[in-house]
């Protein structure tokens, strides 16, 4: 028995002795390879397919031949590619038919729930290796639901130890594995055969997101489900595309030159999401790190680990050979900073708080210089002005700030409206307030679900009392809703000033914090807006084009939405600016994150 992780490495496992009817076997495999390779005079074992000749439809041949004249014996074309000399193409069928390098069924010892109209399976160990397994030290902790405080389940908490072995996993199968050997186009395949396999347990995968997040149930199959689909095959579709250029070279006399560039994968690459959705996170960074070719260790938050278990068992099922996805749960102070730290990582992408991102990227910098991409904080502002079509602008601003109950990287932080239309917009987003249901997540009619945990909650309580003691007008909300859970109502703030606290600081949640605006300062407003270290959306509703543009080009901002907002796309690129990060996900850009250029020169 061999590990299926050495599989593929020729000459690097013991050779298996052949029985008497497995050297007849290997008798009949040489008279077909000698029939292929005409021009080759003898077949040695040392005998290369391709060095001698063999082309991709010699390949199709071997393998029909081998299937009509060999019975029982099933190959697929890549398993020549995989074992090219004839010594190790008779090492693979012999371990085939002996049934040696099948991969062991995988064992998951599921939490189920009766819940949503369905039973609900859900991992909630590590993910190592291609196995579930529990943390090295024994240890776990509760993953807790939002809506009323029970406990969803017991799941693994990750060591230093844990996350090594996942390292070493990971960089295993990026070095010898298949994965790394694998044709684009096929690494393409298994992500679409992936992205269909979460599309069939969409409702399961909304399910567990909104037990363990709190996510409203139709948003969850939208938005946390649904993008998480598309981005899975979009990044799916670029496999087979990433590609280098040839550049002319002025040192080309008095020989001729030729150099070209390479896009290669990194290697093995750390991955640490937030809380707030954590399957579109997950699928943002991890999307396109698989298609780049690199393998990943990806660290869930510590409140919202069943998806991505989940999304681990899936992935077995869709073919992702073991070692290539890893996922270990944990805190972020233990398991993010020994990824940070691992010698062996040689990318991390994080999404979180700026404090969080500046920690992670000195803790890169020192160990080995690892590569960084860093999706931080945000006090997104939205400009509104008097021109702008009212109904619309009310309630794209209502969704600007409480989309997903504002646990929403790019929620509008603060809103600036222009004086004569303030109060009427203040009106108009009061009265729409109350008619939000908020309630019990699963229920197909609720607006508004509780906040991810109650830690959180109690920080936003916080926030608003400091808001009423600086001054500003509560308007609406600021109180927990009085049932179990993690319920807050919507909040608004008004009069709010530039240097008060939270005109400053990211709530994070369901609170609209407005500031006024003179009539006609367009020039003011942007002023005022760019006041901020951060840098990740922005957002204006006019309905002079002229403006529109003039605002957008100003705005400090690394998205900008014109009378709309939240319409982000898994082919447009998203990041943000100054203390907001670097780097980003989503569209093309995004595989830049994960790939290396190589210069390749050539004189002739």
């Amino acid at each position: 028995m061999i590990p299926a992780s050495k599989y593929f490495s020729a000459g690097e496992t013991a050779s298996v002795e052949l029985t008497e009817e497995e050297e007849k076997i290997a008798e009949e495999i040489r008279a077909i390879w000698k029939g292929i390779l005409s021009n080759v005079p003898k077949i040695e074992d040392s005998t290369d397919f391709f060095k001698s000749g063999a082309a991709s439809m010699d390949v199709v041949r071997l393998v029909e031949e081998i299937k009509q004249k060999c019975e029982g014996l099933q190959l697929e074309n890549e398993d020549v590619y995989m074992a090219t000399s004839f010594q190790d193409f008779i090492q693979m069928v012999v371990r085939r038919r002996r049934g040696e390098d099948r991969e062991e069924e995988l064992v998951v010892d599921h939490v189920t729930k009766e819940v949503n109209n369905m039973t609900v399976k859900m991992p909630h160990q590590c993910f190592i290796n291609g196995k579930f397994v529990d943390a090295e030290s024994g240890k776990t902790y509760d993953t807790v639901n939002p809506t009323d405080g029970s406990v969803v389940c017991k799941v693994s908490y990750s060591s230093v130890a844990d996350v090594d072995q996942a390292v070493a996993a990971a960089k295993e199968a990026f070095e010898r594995g298949p994965w790394g050997k694998m044709n684009p186009r096929d690494r393409g395949r298994l992500l679409y055969r992936l992205a269909d396999l979460m599309e069939e347990h969409q409702e399961e995968l909304a399910t567990i997101e909104t037990l363990d997040s709190g996510a409203v149930y139709t948003l969850a199959l939208k938005t946390h489900v649904g993008m998480s689909v598309q981005t899975f095959r979009y990044f799916a579709g670029w496999c087979d595309k990433i590609q280098g250029t040839t550049i002319p070279i002025n040192q080309a006399r008095p020989n001729n030159n030729l150099t070209f560039t390479k896009r290669e994968p990194l290697g093995v690459c750390a991955i640490v999401i937030p809380w707030n959705y954590p399957l579109m996170m997950l699928a943002w960074k991890s999307a396109a790190c698989l298609a780049a070719g690199n393998t990943l260790v990806l660290k869930p938050a510590q409140v919202t680990p069943l998806t991505a278990l989940k999304f681990a068992e899936l992935s077995v099922k869709a073919g992702i050979p073991k070692g290539v996805i890893n996922i270990v749960p944990g805190s972020g102070g233990l398991v993010g900073q020994r990824m940070s730290e691992h010698p062996d990582i040689r990318k991390l992408g994080f999404t979180g708080s700026t404090p969080i991102g500046k920690q992670i990227m000195k803790s890169c910098a020192v160990s080995n210089l690892k590569k960084v991409s860093l999706e931080l904080g945000g006090k997104s502002p939205l400009i509104i002005f008097s021109d702008c079509e009212l109904d619309k602008a009310v309630r794209m601003g209502m969704g600007a700030v409480f989309f997903n109950k504002g646990e929403n990287c790019i929620a509008a932080g603060r809103l600036f409206v222009e004086d004569s239309v303030h109060d009427e917009f203040v009106r108009r987003v009061v009265e729409e307030i109350r008619k939000m249901k908020i309630g019990d997540p699963l229920d197909r009619s609720t607006d508004h679900g509780p906040q991810n945990h109650r830690a959180h909650l109690e920080k936003l309580l916080e926030y608003c009392e400091i808001g009423k003691k600086e001054g500003a007008t509560l308007v609406y909300g600021g109180r927990q809703v009085p049932r179990p859970g993690c319920f807050m109502e919507p909040t608004v703030f008004t009069d709010v000033e530039d240097h008060m606290y939270i005109a400053k600081e990211e709530s994070f949640g369901p609170i609209m914090v407005i500031s006024k605006f003179r009539d006609g300062d367009v020039d003011g407003v942007l002023q005022r807006a760019n006041n901020t270290e951060f840098g990740l959306a922005s957002g204006v509703f006019t309905q002079d084009i002229s403006k529109a543009m003039y605002v957008s080009e100003r705005l400090e901002a690394g998205t900008v939405f014109i009378n709309t907002y939240n319409k982000t796309d898994v082919a447009a690129p998203f990041g943000g600016f100054k203390q907001s990060g670097f780097g980003k996900d989503l569209g093309e850009e995004a595989l830049h994150e994960y790939l290396r250029t190589k210069a390749v020169t050539v004189e002739y």
